[in-house]
């Protein structure tokens, strides 16, 4: 009965996320698998993030909405609270969920993390330690991970 709960609210999720004219992100369950779903977050602009596309994966479990999705940068991104295997530390996918937050809440929340990193916190402790000391170098590095997301784009097509 549980897994029956997940896939509505899951379903309930994605209506959401559809009927929203969104510019920020984008999100979507595989095909014929509501459980694992494929996002990309689109960089803020006026910061170092702008222009960039950064694909995430969303891991849900029959625990929806009660525990958390698991949540990954797929690749991994340069960040002070981005773990090496693309793993997020955030206190919303840990600590803090709540099932009121759903997806649109989640993907929200990592958008506004790429901008506002809590270097205290780390899960990448030299991205961290360069944010906290050399803020012009960690913009440069950030920059350099926007250009891969475009490159990819562009060989794509």
């Amino acid at each position: 009965m549980q897994q029956g709960l997940a896939q509505k609210r899951l379903l309930m999720d994605f209506k959401k996320i559809q009927q929203e004219n969104q510019e920020d992100f984008m999100a979507s369950p595989q095909e014929n698998d509501i459980f694992h779903w494929e996002a990309v977050i689109f960089g803020p602009e006026q910061t170092p993030w702008e222009g960039g596309c950064f694909e995430l994966k969303l891991a849900f479990t029959n625990d929806y909405p009660t525990k958390p999705p698991e949540v990954r940068f797929a690749p991994p991104i340069y960040h002070p609270n981005v773990y090496p295997d693309g793993r997020i530390c955030l206190d919303i996918l840990k600590e803090q969920w709540t099932p009121i937050l759903d997806v649109w809440a989640i993907l929200t929340s990592i958008r506004s993390l790429l901008c506002d990193p809590n270097p205290n916190s780390p899960a990448n402790p030299e991205a961290a330690k360069l944010y906290m000391s050399d803020r012009a170098e960690y913009y440069r590095r950030v920059k350099e991970q926007v250009e891969k997301t475009l490159n990819g784009i562009e060989e794509e097509k």
